[in-house]
């Protein structure tokens, strides 16, 4: 598996932790995109794209995000999380990846590569003085 083609789009404001949104091609034949380039305490690293985690009302069925003390359709209270799962709960995070690399070789190239790319699309970006 070879990435083909990397397209960064850097934010407008740099002020923030996000820097870029990527979007990946391998092999011409597969695309993600929503992949994030994020300024962390140990410099930029490479956040693949995911959604929030919803939990379905016992009432309506309706999915809402995760800790809502009500349901966004019905309105009922929803049950809070029992104390025995709580840290389990708590742990756990509020976004899942919708895609990510299984191993660790395979994650390494893709940052590699995106950071690359990112830095060679932030110097042509900035103007010359």
């Amino acid at each position: 598996m070879e990435i083909t083609e990397i397209r960064v789009r850097p934010m407008r404001e740099r002020e923030g932790r996000l820097k870029a949104y990527v979007t990946l091609t391998f092999d011409n034949e597969f695309a993600i995109r929503d992949v994030k380039v994020i300024d962390g305490k140990r410099g930029l690293f490479v956040a693949m794209p995911s959604r929030k985690v919803r939990e379905k009302c016992p009432e309506c069925g309706f999915e809402n995000e995760i800790r809502s003390k009500f349901c966004n359709r019905c309105g009922k209270e929803i049950p809070p999380v029992p104390a025995a799962t709580e840290s389990e709960a708590a742990s756990k995070s509020e976004h899942r990846d919708l895609a990510h690399p299984i191993t660790s070789q395979c994650r390494e190239y893709i940052q590699e590569k995106v950071l690359e790319a990112y830095e060679a699309e932030i110097s042509r970006s900035e103007p010359v003085s």
